[in-house]
């Protein structure tokens, strides 16, 4: 994982010190990029411990349209904890924009009066992908302005393109606010899965992961634990193993993970 690392280097070499919500206090740089192979192996840090079984579970519980830390129907993983409001309950976040996005279409038979409808983002970007494949709208956003208000926390990964080429499907993300330590590796693995569901179920080769990042910021109080990885050398990527079903009939079992060595866990706090 040479391109993390080198972002890391980047930003404690060139970061400039930015207060920020928290008070915590970070180095950072405004606008970088990273670029995945995933014919390559699957992209995921080595350096350090990540907890891939939790990628899973935050990416299943998105693609459910799920809003609430206690839904039963996945299993609870600590990630949203902190944010969440009496009941467990964050608002409209990714998984409500990604499958549940409002809209509201005038009635026909009463004009002046409008009903409220929902847009699928996630099967509207597949069926665009099997059926459209040059399209440049292939598009799923979670930045809804009209939402932001209601969310435990408005969305840092805001939207993702695919873009389909020669068999490949490629994904952007375009990253407002990334947390290096703890927000990024996390966040390179679960779209680099997303875009391997995805490309799996349209029969296509998973291509590059392009990651942008408009923030890109280091924690004060995290700088030591980054020094400790950049000690570190990267290891062979993985393999992905998915089995043969659609993204939104993929199931936890589904999912494997061979051949991921690593270092030693490393253990920064969060800043809420």
């Amino acid at each position: 994982m040479k391109q993390y690392l080198d972002l890391v280097k980047h930003v404690l070499s060139h970061g400039e010190k930015k207060e920020d919500r928290t008070g915590t206090g970070t180095m950072s740089v405004f606008g970088y990029q990273m670029r995945f192979d995933l014919r390559e192996g699957f992209p995921i840090v080595t350096t350090k411990k990540i907890l891939f079984d939790a990628v899973v579970w935050e990416l299943l519980w998105f693609l459910r349209g799920s809003t609430n830390i206690n839904d039963d129907l996945v299993q609870h993983t600590p990630i949203w904890n902190a944010w969440a409001r009496e009941g467990g309950e964050l608002g409209p976040v990714y998984g409500y924009q990604w499958r549940k996005w409002d809209r509201f279409v005038e009635d026909k038979k009463t004009p002046g009066h409008y009903n409220k409808e929902h847009v699928d983002q996630i099967t509207q970007a597949i069926e665009m992908i099997k059926k459209s494949p040059d399209s440049r709208r292939i598009i799923v956003s979670a930045w809804n302005v009209a939402d932001i208000e209601k969310m435990a926390l408005p969305p840092c990964h805001a939207f993702f393109q695919f873009y389909v080429v020669n068999g490949r499907l490629d994904c952007q993300l375009y990253q407002r606010s990334a947390d290096i330590a703890l927000g990024v590796p996390f966040n390179i693995s679960s779209y680099a899965l997303l875009l391997s569901m995805v490309a799996k179920e349209c029969h296509l080769t998973p291509g590059f992961f392009v990651h942008t990042i408009g923030d890109a910021h280091i924690y004060l109080n995290h700088i030591d634990g980054l020094k400790t990885q950049l000690e570190r050398q990267p290891r062979e990527f993985p393999r992905l193993e998915l089995a043969d079903k659609g993204v939104l009939n993929t199931s936890f079992d589904d999912i494997k993970l061979v051949g991921y060595t690593h270092d030693p866990f490393i253990k920064f706090p969060i800043a809420v």
